[in-house]
């Protein structure tokens, strides 16, 4: 793998091999889809759209394939659009920056380990909120602007295999206070809870040869602390119930 710098998304095309893997380097992300999957409901109306916003490989397609959303996935790089669309998304090429959807499009906006990966934080909430019609749900996940964000997610991680070196630039995890901030300037009211993996898979997954097993080898667990990874979701009100708050 050439070396490229911190956060450089380049690397997902480099390692487009890890995102179906099983035991592989997006072991953890597997978790992290299906903890998010969790939260979004059954779709409330016919051709209801979720949007998924970053959507790499397609991690998140098995765990709503069955509720009833036409799926689109927005990401930069074709190799894990490719793989998104084998697995029933439809592939749309865009930054999370600029989304190429019109406003109010989505029912559901959903945006997994992608916040910490963007050097424009403000933009990139207000477009999740933009594009999210009011009612519709957002749900989100990240790691914490915390030293122990800092120590578990790069220096403890990439030393023992549990992140690709380089994947992630530390200066970019978010504060939920402040992303609990944005999300409001839009109208989405945030609450947010904690995860942990799971420590018997993640002893699987540090231990166990690459490829054992057919499925993933543990589960993320909520946890009051959101000192490491955290996740969230909240409503969009509508216009005139958020200038009545004012």
């Amino acid at each position: 793998m050439a070396l490229l710098p911190r956060n450089d998304p380049r690397q997902y095309d480099d390692l487009a091999g890890e995102w179906w893997r099983p035991g592989g380097g997006f072991e953890l992300l597997h978790w992290l889809a299906r903890a998010r999957g969790a939260l979004v409901p059954p779709a409330e109306r016919p051709a209801a759209i979720l949007v998924d916003a970053g959507c790499g490989g397609g991690l998140l397609a098995p765990h709503v394939e069955r509720l009833g959303y036409r799926h689109v996935g927005v990401d930069l790089r074709r190799a894990g659009l490719e793989q998104s669309a084998a697995r029933g998304v439809t592939p749309v090429t865009g930054d999370v920056t600029a989304l190429p959807l019109a406003d109010g499009a989505a029912d559901v906006v959903v945006a997994g380990e992608i916040l910490e990966h963007v050097t424009d934080l403000p933009a990139t909430v207000a477009e999740l909120c933009r594009v999210l019609r009011p009612g519709g749900l957002l749900v989100l996940d990240t790691v914490n602007d915390t030293r122990l964000g800092r120590f578990v997610t790069v220096t403890l991680a990439e030393r023992f295999g549990a992140a690709p070196v380089g994947i992630h630039d530390p200066d970019l995890f978010v504060d939920p206070g402040e992303l609990t901030t944005e999300c409001a300037k839009h109208g989405v009211r945030l609450r947010v809870r904690g995860l942990r993996p799971s420590l018997a898979g993640l002893i699987r997954w540090l231990f166990l040869p690459a490829g054992a097993g057919s499925g993933p080898l543990g589960r993320m667990i909520p946890t009051r602390s959101t000192a490491v990874v955290y996740q969230g979701m909240g409503r969009k009100q509508a216009a005139g119930r958020r200038g009545a708050r004012r």
